[in-house]
This record gives structure tokens, sequence and C-alpha cells, in this order.
């Protein structure tokens, strides 16, 4: 059976990313001249959300935002549904038709225990706050 992975071979491994202060006409620049419905969003490398043509339909433009001053941050989708390179295509294909969306970015380990890892350090950074030295 076809994986995830395979289909990237085929296709090419360009990804379009973009961080979360891009502007949402940035963003929609990028993705027409890429022929592409969406692009990723990343900080410090860790995959944080994505950004749709669906996201800007209805976050930007059904709502009057304008598209230079918001962030992509302000509209993306960020509670991600992801796949691993060794998902097969017909796994992906069901998990899109019963979630009903259109994108499905491929994450490696390495690229969860980079979140991981970020979100470890942010949770030690709140605690240390709170921590008083006394000398």
């Amino acid at each position: 059976m076809e994986t995830v992975r395979d289909l990237l071979a085929q296709k090419g491994r360009e990804l379009l990313m973009v961080t979360p202060t891009t502007t949402v006409l940035q963003a929609a620049q990028m993705m027409n001249e890429r022929g592409t419905g969406s692009v990723l969003v990343a900080e410090d490398g860790v995959l944080v959300g994505i950004f749709t043509e669906r996201d800007l339909m209805r976050r930007v433009v059904a709502v009057d935002r304008l598209p230079h001053a918001t962030t992509v941050a302000e509209v993306m989708t960020s509670s991600l549904i992801t796949c691993s390179p060794e998902a097969t295509l017909s796994d992906c294909g069901n998990v899109m038709s019963e979630r009903r969306i259109r994108h499905l970015p491929v994450v490696t380990t390495g690229d969860l225990l980079a979140h991981e890892l970020k979100e470890k350090a942010s949770t030690i950074a709140q605690l240390e706050s709170f921590v008083f030295y006394v000398r």
C-alpha cells in the first residue's frame, strides 16, 4: 500500500511555511504564487498551525478584516490533525473525509519531539517566574 512518504518522493518536498507574524496578505500572495491552498505556520522550527483558503474566506474576508493588518496567528487553524510519513494514503483519505479537512500536514518524530521540548521549556520558564530566590 502506498504511503505518504512515497507520495512525497514523487511530488517533491518543498514546504510552504510562514511565521505567525506573517500578514494574511503576504501568506495569500505566497499561496497564489505557488498555486496552493495552504501554508504551514511554524515558530522556531515547530509547526504551530496551518493557514488555508478556508481560513482566509471565513476569518478574514467574511468578517471584513484587513489582510495587510491581520497576522496569520490571528486567523490560522491551530488545532492540527497531522499524519506521519508512514501513514497509508488510504488512511489519510479516511481521516480527511471523517474530519472534513482538505489539508493534512505530515510530521515526523523529530517534529513531535521539538514541539514537546518547546512546551516543556515554556512550562519551566513559567514555573521559574514563580520561584523566589532567598539568600
